[in-house]
């Protein structure tokens, strides 16, 4: 959450959000936890057409000092990659690490798996096996004798309610230390995994998955394979997928795919459809790679390509399992002049290549092993060339809103207008979301139905902090074209598209889109919100069925449009693009122009019920703010919780008549699907002082201070001194205003938000 103030506590974050030792997590498990209700819950994206499902997948193991770096008043690192991604690993060398309740959410709104980690190494061996018989019972009798370690549930039922209460979806299982009990408990621990495996499914849904990390063999021998084999198999079969380790010599992945062939289809194809035995695969494979490159083949950093064209997730049909990807921050952050701009195009360049295609990018030789053959390699490729971009959850399931965030930014934004400006920034990966994979990082325009002869326009895309809708920047879309002498060049048309998303028949859709415009001199500019489809994997190009788009003009010099799409009856799944029809007059044609695009928001969602049906109407019922400690003032050590609820409403009810008994109309249709009742993306959070005498301001000229989406709970934020501007404490008390913006992007209006006073013991003054 983007906060005023700085040097925030560490209650404005996540509780408990890991676990040193097994001891530490049942005294977790021994107390009551709520479930994280403002975590977004993971959504499937759609299935891809067959000839792309069977290519290799991407898991991507975020390994970063340690972890829970990110801060509130600061730039830190994000991950912006989601759609390349399957599954995102939030590591650390804690014994149980619990993934940050804002990754969770910013990757299961691009239909991501989120997994924790669970981890031995060093002197981890007793937790080890503590995992598997349970934890010591102080008075109990004598222990169950038998001629092999005895198995219990306890740990697995206790870390799958872990990861249902706070949202995330499974665990890697890294067990990097010799099991003292050998092949028996070996044999105990994979049995373990098919109990943790049956909990997990069981508590959060068939999606959950347990990996295994190539470490621990079947003797408990800890014996890193570098591949699959005999020795690491029973561990593979009792896991969903496996996690090779990382320094492999460049035959490995074909000596793997080609064990795999061999195994008996009993052992990994799950005849009887069971939810608890996964059927395997070689996309269950992910081959390790160190962007670090401690021993992993092609040095790592920008060398990382060539470990991925040995695996080969596109013709092998290997997975890949990337390590440590936020090299591109920690070995660049100590050189002098250093910043975020800088590193965002390390990182780019890095994922999908750099902004200039011409631009070479230099890859240092790789180290190689005593007696290893040279192994030649071709010119550098982006991590993005080896996997599909997928799209993310279909808008009927998931609405989709981007308002185009990083999940970083220098000021905050409300409907335009600018209610927080920032020294050092703000980093909150909850408010990230799609960067508009059609238009960033390159634009890709065309001519609008006309084969021009003309050379198209350029174009580029940026992220632009010094401006947003709502949030903390826009995507600027400059756009230039070359002067023209033809008879019809004074207007002229391209189609920009902007986002791909996979939609079904079974619903139509809304799509609305906020933006503003500039042009140069003697230009003019006329934009239409559009909706087309697009070819994937083969086949016939899907019809789409668009209507007429309106336009409004709303603050802040911004412009609104919507429009209503939908697929014929009867057609399966079809991708399209979101767009904009731009087109543009000149005064003189011959002479070359620029303009530029600022997108704010982009929202697409199903379409709203017909006239007749009562639309719910979501609003805050009412908030509450309980202090910590008694409220003085002037008081440095302010704090306390403010709570709200929300509410649904429907419009007034005008009866006019009584209906005859036999009139066969109801006298009201109410809405019954799940967007009835309000869902929302987040809520800021105004203050505003009671003054010594008078009344207090309205809303309008309230201070902003923060946003919830820090902790994962739902309808709260902590307040103490650090978030609040100095002067407020200088009056008989505060008004704290709670405005909601609902999951279509949409500020509610102060009316239907709420507010508290909490006033101050003012003693003698």
């Amino acid at each position: 959450m983007p906060l005023r103030g700085t040097g925030h506590g560490k209650l404005v974050g996540d509780e408990a959000p890991y676990f040193e030792s097994l001891a530490e997590l049942d005294q977790w498990a021994s107390l009551p936890h709520a479930k994280l209700m403002a975590v977004l819950e993971y959504q499937a994206r759609p299935q891809l057409a067959e000839s792309l499902n069977q290519r290799g997948k991407l898991l991507v193991c975020h390994d970063y000092k340690g972890g829970y770096t990110e801060s509130p008043s600061g730039l830190c690192y994000t991950f912006n990659f989601w759609p390349l991604c399957d599954t995102f690993v939030y590591f650390s060398h804690h014994r149980v690490t619990v993934p940050p309740s804002g990754w969770i959410t910013a990757g299961h709104r691009q239909g991501v798996k989120i997994l924790g980690t669970i981890i031995f190494e060093g002197s981890g061996e007793a937790d080890c096996l503590q995992l598997i018989v349970g934890p010591p019972q102080a008075g109990a009798g004598p222990t169950l004798r038998t001629d092999s370690i005895p198995i219990s549930r306890h740990y697995a039922s206790v870390l799958a309610e872990l990861a249902r209460q706070r949202g995330f979806d499974g665990y890697l299982l890294n067990f990097e230390c010799p099991l003292q009990g050998g092949p028996e408990q070996a044999r105990a621990l994979a049995g373990w995994i098919l109990l943790l495996r049956s909990e997990l499914v069981t508590k959060i849904g068939p999606h959950a998955q347990a990996i295994w990390y190539d470490s621990v063999v079947f003797n408990g021998q800890l014996r890193w394979q570098d591949r699959l084999n005999s020795l690491n198999l029973p561990f593979f079969l009792s896991s969903d997928a496996f996690f090779t380790n990382y320094t492999w010599p460049p035959s490995f992945p074909a000596l793997t795919a080609q064990y795999f062939m061999s195994l008996g289809p009993v052992l990994i194809n799950d005849a009887k459809g069971s939810s608890i035995s996964s059927t395997k695969s070689l996309q269950s494979i992910f081959t390790g790679v160190d962007v670090w490159g401690r021993g992993s083949h092609g040095g790592g950093g920008f060398g990382s390509y060539r470990a991925m064209t040995h695996i080969d997730p596109q013709s092998l049909g290997l997975s890949v399992a990337l390590f440590g990807q936020a090299w591109t921050w920690e070995s660049e952050q100590d050189k002098p002049g250093w910043n975020w701009d800088q590193w965002w195009e390390y990182e780019r360049k890095l994922w999908i290549g750099p902004a200039d295609p011409q631009e070479v990018v230099p890859v240092p030789d790789a180290p190689r092993r005593r007696g290893e053959p040279e192994c030649p390699h071709d010119a550098f490729e982006p991590v993005s060339s080896f996997f599909v971009h997928a799209t993310p959850p279909d808008p009927a399931q998931l609405v989709f809103c981007t308002s185009f965030s990083p999940g970083v930014g220098r000021s905050w934004f409300v409907e335009g207008m600018n209610v927080l400006q920032t020294d050092d920034g703000w980093t909150d990966i909850d408010k990230q979301s799609s960067l508009g994979n059609l238009v960033w990082p390159r634009p890709s325009v065309m001519w609008e139905n006309d084969d021009r002869p003309e050379p198209l326009p350029s174009a580029s895309s940026r992220l632009d902090m010094s401006d947003a809708w709502n949030g903390g920047n826009t995507l600027k879309i400059t756009i230039s074209c070359a002067g023209s002498t033809a008879d019809d060049a004074f207007f002229r048309c391209i189609w920009l598209p902007v986002q791909s998303l996979n939609v079904t028949s079974l619903a139509s859709y809304d799509v609305n889109i906020v933006y503003k415009t500039a042009a140069c001199e003697g230009t003019d500019l006329d934009l239409g919100l559009f909706v087309k489809p697009l070819m994937a994997g083969g086949g016939d190009l899907p019809e789409v069925n668009v209507g007429a788009s309106t336009q409004s003009y709303i603050k802040n010099d911004w412009t609104r449009q919507v429009l209503s799409f939908s697929l014929p009856p009867g057609t399966a799944n079809a991708l399209i693009a979101v767009g904009l029809i731009i087109g543009f007059v000149a005064e003189d044609p011959s002479q070359p122009l620029d303009f530029s695009v600022s997108l704010g928001q982009l929202a697409v969602y199903p379409s709203s019920p017909t006239a007749r049906v009562s639309k719910g109407i979501p609003g805050i019922l009412w908030a509450k703010f309980q202090s910590t400690k008694p409220l003085t003032s002037p008081s440095t050590g302010f704090s306390g919780l403010l709570t709200w609820d929300i509410a649904s409403s429907f419009p007034r009810l005008a009866l006019r008549v009584i209906p005859p008994p036999e009139d066969p109309n109801p006298t009201w249709i109410l809405d019954s699907t799940k967007e009835r009742f309000p869902s929302f993306l987040y809520f800021n959070i105004y203050v505003i002082p009671h003054p010594l005498s008078g009344s207090v301001a309205g809303a309008t000229a309230a201070i902003f201070i923060g946003t919830t989406g820090l902790d994962g709970r739902a309808n709260r934020l902590y307040v103490d001194s650090t978030i609040l501007p100095k002067n407020v404490m200088d009056g008989r008390g505060l008004r704290f205003y709670v405005q909601g913006v609902s999951d279509k992007g949409d500020v509610l209006p102060w009316e239907m938000c709420a507010y508290v006073d909490c006033m101050f013991e003012l003693g003698g003054r």
